[in-house]
């Protein structure tokens, strides 16, 4: 078995919550430096040619930006990605640093790459001729994008490990199924968080009357055409997901066919306004409806994200890794020795726990189900069984992959088991000093039965009806 790493509590934040929030925030930063790249390159061209006389002007402001956002705040958001999944997922951020390790370090090559250019710009622009500028950005522009070329392998290894799950070998891994539908999606939407952040820079360049402005806002909308083929990407990267994971965004799971749909929504609402108002009209918007628009754009990336994230259920890494960091093939033995049997790390305030079959369930709780549920919180274990007698709370979780697919198989034996109800019920009962522990050895005997027809692998909707099907014959 893996061994057992200490899992910070949030209180009523569940962990992968709080590893969510910061990452969204780091993904919008970090695509909207790709995109970014991209746009300087070109508007430093239309300078460069004469074809737009304020594009220079606009370069020089733009990159401020840049680098006020996207550097402080990117650099500081990827680093809180780091640490807080070191205290949420550890197992899975062991798997990809060791699966990948070379390319994380080539990621951060050009990572440096693109902050020393960047910064070399920023400093010396003024100095430099305009071709010596072209190249430091050209440079910026490359560096950054192969970033997000490299972190888009190893992310989407997660979903779509492929021909990797055979053979191991790193190239099988980087370029998998979802590898390339996700790049070409992620390029489109840094141009298009660059073109909108570029409209809200250009309303703040004062020293520009509005003409200029409109001149200026019709050249960074073109980098919001490619935004015509993202339904055509979204659909190739649904094509290549696996089926189970394809059934949780359309329909399976309600609440990551929300986000899709909130993603797709604004996706849409933002595509048509800056295709139609901006690209054929050619229209002026000011800063208010710019930065509506880029406001939508986060939306979007958060739901995007959201599915991304979800669509893994009941992995990590696909059929590697758990979202609880169990393995797999660790199911049948933790269902003999107890998924506790490794864990040294005492319970906070453990003198609260009334007897040891509960502190054995809190214990359970932080090993298999805190990662994404809290106790009473956000995702509470509470609430979702609030409606479950104490019989059907234990055959429920004895054949958790089959109540409910998304979810892993419990791993851990019948007394384990039986010590989550306990603690789940006394925590329902507002954690009274006094509680009785349960020593019925039918209890124990049925949850064995249970467990058994479980069965120790991933349950989804086939399986279920196959199970179905056998039992009505």
């Amino acid at each position: 078995m893996l061994d057992v790493f200490p899992v910070n509590d949030y209180g009523p934040i569940m962990p992968g919550l709080v590893m969510a929030a910061v990452a969204i925030v780091h993904v919008f930063l970090a695509q909207f430096a790709v995109g970014g790249g991209i746009l300087l390159c070109y508007l430093q061209w239309l300078g460069m040619t004469g074809r737009n006389p304020h594009a220079r002007q606009f370069v020089a402001g733009y990159f401020k930006v840049l680098v006020l956002i996207s550097f402080v705040l990117g650099a500081l958001t990827g680093v809180g990605i780091w640490f807080t999944a070191i205290q949420v997922s550890p197992h899975t951020i062991g798997s990809m640093v060791q699966n990948f390790h070379w390319l994380w370090a080539t990621e951060w090559l050009f990572f440096s790459l693109e902050i020393v250019s960047g910064y070399c710009f920023y400093r010396y622009h003024s100095r430099l001729s305009d071709n010596a500028s072209m190249v430091l950005l050209v440079i910026y522009a490359v560096a950054s994008w192969m970033s997000l070329y490299l972190i888009n392998g190893i992310l989407s290894w997660q979903l779509t490990p492929g021909r990797w799950l055979e053979t191991h070998t790193l190239f099988d891994g980087f370029y998998n199924p979802s590898f390339w539908p996700s790049l070409l999606f992620r390029t489109v939407v840094a141009m298009t968080l660059a073109s909108l952040a570029a409209c809200v820079v250009i309303n703040l360049m004062t020293s520009v009357d509005r003409e200029a402005k409109t001149s200026l806002m019709n050249r960074v909308a073109e980098l919001l055409i490619p935004m015509v083929i993202m339904p055509g990407l979204g659909l190739w990267f649904l094509a290549v997901m696996p089926a189970d994971s394809r059934s949780w965004v359309l329909g399976g799971s309600p609440a990551m066919m929300l986000f899709l749909n909130i993603s797709i929504g604004s996706s849409l609402a933002i595509g048509a306004y800056a295709l139609l108002g901006l690209v054929l009209q050619r229209l002026f918007i000011n800063t208010a409806t710019a930065g509506l628009l880029l406001l939508l754009a986060f939306g979007a990336t958060a739901g995007g994200e959201f599915v991304r994230e979800g669509s893994r259920k009941p992995y990590s890494v696909r059929h590697v890794l758990y979202s609880n960091s169990i393995r797999p093939q660790d199911v049948a033995q933790m269902r003999v020795v107890g998924c506790t049997a490794n864990d040294p790390y005492p319970l906070r305030n453990d003198s609260i726990y009334p007897n040891d079959q509960v502190r054995l369930g809190g214990k359970v709780f932080r090993r298999q189900c805190s990662v994404c549920h809290t106790v009473e919180g956000t995702n509470g274990v509470t609430e979702l069984t609030g409606a479950w007698d104490t019989n059907q709370c234990r055959l429920n979780i004895a054949k958790l992959q089959h109540t409910k697919p998304f979810m892993p198989p419990f791993a851990g034996t019948p007394q384990e088991l039986e010590a989550l109800v306990q603690f789940i019920n006394w925590s329902s009962a507002e954690r009274p000093e006094a509680w009785r522990e349960n020593t019925d050895p039918t209890d124990f005997a049925q949850i064995k039965t249970w467990l058994e027809e479980a069965g120790t692998a991933p349950g989804d909707f086939k399986q279920n009806n196959k199970r179905r099907q056998e039992l009505i014959r």
